[in-house]
Formats: structure tokens, C-alpha cells, sequence
């Protein structure tokens, strides 16, 4: 690198960091979450002002491949961030209700995500239709985790019967919407080393039977936590980077491997470590992230944009929009989730956030989506994501306690003759 290459990579990083804060902080005064500003600036930062003359000057063609390395291993981070974070133990007892909301989360937007891709193919040629198809279905089906998370403690909803439960259909989407994405890749990715992908199996037994235990040892023996002093944090970091490597070498995404990683993670006797891991690894994401956001910014031209794509916008709207709420609101309605709480519910799942935007890189990067229809689906997961916190405050202004489920209910006592 040049000086002049240096110095501008300081600066451009500055600017980054300022402007996602800055949005970020003016999001939060709406009531809005954090990472909507922040992506806001990365698409303020990317060729759609003034037909690019800002991105060209502020991130030239050499120093795009040095933020995009940082932004990969924010994503990297943050998808470690979210396998850690996901619990099982939140469906227990209300089984039945997460399970048909989480049926409705994902098959309804997917069957309506079937026919809204025929419709894309007209304007948006891809090379592989029928791998085209399933991406859209799943782009409209996703749900953002984290962001959901977030959501629910700022509205102090977090430890709600609603705010569980949500939690709880929000993670089993997202282990959805990762297997059926890592399918997709699968299928269009590879090469002539196309058969490497075969090696994820081997991979998942070694990381489920050998790295979970040795996990467990180093963090939890005897399922009591230990102290994380820096050298087993550094472990944890080095695994997961490992992991996220050993996927991409074998023709998967990067992020697939960084989220096996935090999944495998030990939950007994580890809340409180575990809780530890992710508030360090989310001061790092923290001032990577808003480095991916400009990165996936500059893929994102709204100005080049006529009445055509923005009437297909409006299609794409309509689907993620009715897809998503309609299918979780059934869903959930069918196991017995009072109406209120239902709806709270469906709104929720419409919550896309930057899980959404990491799904979209995969398939920028795989070739089924074209710049504009890239710029349409960031579109769509911003307003989505903007949607959200409103129409909760006008679906669930007041929160309701839920029936506890039949296996918790004191059992009646039962008569005895005299």
C-alpha cells in the first residue's frame, strides 16, 4: 500500500464509524433499531448520490478489497454472535404454538416468494432459474435474529411470554433460512471442486462430537463455568475463525462455518460465560459492521432505478410483507395464540435487519441477483425492518399474559372417596 492508500483507508474508516453512529443515533431517537441507520449510511455512502462521484473518490478500486476483508470478518463475528445466542431451551413448553408459527413464518412467504421470482426473472435474467427461485423464496422468508432481540429489550418485552416466544420462532427461522441457503449454494457454487462440498458432513460429526466437548472442557467442566481470561477468549475467536475458514474451503460461505461455531458452543452451566463471549465479540462487530454496510452500500444504486424497478419493489413489498405476517399470524393462530398476541407475533417475524442484507451478499456474490434487484431487496429489508416498531406499538400497545401451556398448569387435585 502507498501512503496516500494508508491514509485514505484511516480516513474512509473515520467516516464509516461517524456516520453509522450518527445515524445510528438519530434511528434510536425514532424508535427505530440502531442498524437501520447504519444502513442507511452505507447506502448514503455508495453510488446512488451524485451517480457515484462520492464512493469513487472516498473508496477507489484499491481500497475496496481492504474494507471488504474487515467487513468479512465483522459478518464473520456476528454470525458467531448469532449461533451463540440461539437457545432451544426458550421452546420448551410451548412447542405446539413456536412450531406452527414457525411453519407459517417460513412456507407461506415461501410459496408466495415462488411466483414473485417468475415475475423478477422477466427483468432480472439469472443462469440457474431454477436456484434463482428458491433464493427469492427464501429472501422473503428471513427473519433478523439479532435485530428481533433488540427490538424486544428496548420495548422491554425480552422476558414476556410474546418476547419468548418470538425469540424462539426467530432462531428456528434462522437455522431455516441457513440450511436452505446453504443448499442453494451448494447447488450453483463449486466449480470443478464441486465435490469438496460432500466434506461438510465429516465436518458437522467432528464439530457436534469433538469440538463441542472440547468446548465444554475448556469452558464449563463439570458444566460450572470458569473465568474467561484472554487466552481462552482467544481460543473461541481462533475456532470460530477456523471454522468460517474450513467452510469457505470447502465451497460454502464463510458465515456458515462462524455459525456452526457459536451453536456448538456449551449452554449448560455457561449462560454467564456465554454472555461474556458475545458482549466481546460484539464490541469488535460493533466497528466492523458498519465497514460491511458501506461495503454492501456500494452495491446499492437507487439513482439508476426507473418505474419499472420501483413498481417491482412494490410487488416485493407486498409478498415479504403479506407472506410473512399472514403465514405466522395462521400459524400461530391454529395452536391457540390468542389474536393480539398473534399479531404481535407475525409483525415481529417481519423484522429483516442485516440477517437479510448477509443473505442478499450470498446471492450478489453467487450471481442470482443483478445489481438492481440487489438494490430492491436492500430496499425491501430496510422498510420491512422500519415497519416493525410502529406497527407493534399499534398491534400490542399493552402487553397480555399467555395461558400457560397444559404441561405447566398445576394439575387438579383428584377426589377421593371417604
Amino acid at each position: 500500500m502507498t501512503s496516500h492508500q494508508v491514509q485514505l483507508l484511516f480516513v474512509d474508516i473515520a467516516l464509516i464509524l461517524f456516520l453509522a453512529r450518527g445515524l445510528g443515533h438519530l434511528a434510536v431517537r425514532i424508535q427505530q433499531p440502531a442498524v437501520v441507520g447504519e444502513i442507511l449510511a452505507g447506502v448514503l455512502l455508495g453510488p446512488t448520490l451524485l451517480h457515484g462521484a462520492v464512493s469513487d473518490a472516498l473508496f477507489p478500486v484499491g481500497i475496496r478489497p481492504l474494507l471488504t476483508g474487515m467487513a468479512d470478518v465483522g459478518v464473520a463475528l456476528f454470525m458467531f454472535g448469532v449461533g451463540l445466542e440461539l437457545e432451544s431451551g426458550k421452546l420448551r413448553g410451548r412447542g405446539r404454538v413456536a412450531a406452527g408459527a414457525v411453519l407459517g413464518s417460513t412456507l407461506v412467504p415461501f410459496a408466495l416468494g415462488i411466483p414473485l421470482a417468475f415475475y423478477l426473472l422477466h427483468g432480472h435474467g439469472s443462469h440457474n432459474h431454477a436456484a434463482f427461485v428458491v433464493f427469492i423464496g427464501l429472501s422473503v422468508s428471513v427473519t433478523a435474529f439479532p435485530v428481533l432481540a433488540r427490538i424486544l429489550t428496548d420495548r422491554g418485552l425480552g422476558n414476556t411470554a410474546v418476547g419468548s416466544l418470538a425469540l424462539a420462532v426467530a432462531a428456528a427461522v434462522d437455522v431455516v433460512a441457513w440450511t436452505a441457503l446453504a443448499g442453494v449454494q451448494a447447488a450453483v457454487g463449486g466449480g470443478s471442486e464441486h465435490w469438496l462440498v460432500v466434506l461438510t458432513v465429516p465436518f458437522l460429526a467432528v464439530m457436534l462430537l469433538v469440538v463441542r466437548p472440547l468446548l465444554r472442557a475448556l469452558l464449563a467442566p463439570g458444566g460450572q463455568a470458569v473465568p474467561l481470561g484472554p487466552q481462552k477468549f482467544a481460543v473461541v475467536l481462533i475456532g470460530a475463525l477456523l471454522s468460517a475458514a474450513a467452510t469457505e474451503a470447502m465451497g460454502m460461505h464463510f458465515i456458515f462455518g462462524a455459525f456452526l461455531f457459536g451453536v456448538v458452543m456449551p449452554r449448560a452451566g455457561a449462560d454467564a460465560i456465554r454472555t461474556e463471549i458475545h458482549g466481546r465479540t460484539g464490541q469488535v462487530t460493533s466497528l466492523l459492521l458498519p465497514v460491511y454496510f458501506v461495503v454492501a452500500g456500494l452495491k446499492v444504486d437507487l439513482g439508476g432505478l426507473g418505474s419499472g424497478e420501483f413498481a417491482q419493489l412494490g410487488v416485493i413489498l407486498l409478498v415479504a410483507l403479506v407472506g410473512k405476517f399472514g403465514g405466522t399470524y395462521l400459524g400461530s393462530r391454529s395452536q391457540g395464540l390468542p389474536p393480539r398476541p398473534a399479531s404481535a407475533l407475525a409483525v415481529l417475524m417481519n423484522t429483516r435487519g442485516l440477517t437479510e442484507l448477509v443473505i442478499l451478499g450470498v446471492g450478489l456474490q453467487l450471481g442470482l441477483l443483478d445489481g438492481s434487484l440487489y438494490s430492491l431487496m436492500v430496499v425491501m429489508a430496510v422498510v420491512t425492518t422500519v415497519m416493525t416498531g410502529p406497527l407493534l406499538s399499534r398491534v400490542y400497545a399493552k402487553p397480555v399474559d399467555l395461558p400457560q401451556p397444559a404441561r405447566e398448569r398445576e394439575p387438579e387435585p383428584v377426589a377421593t372417596s371417604s
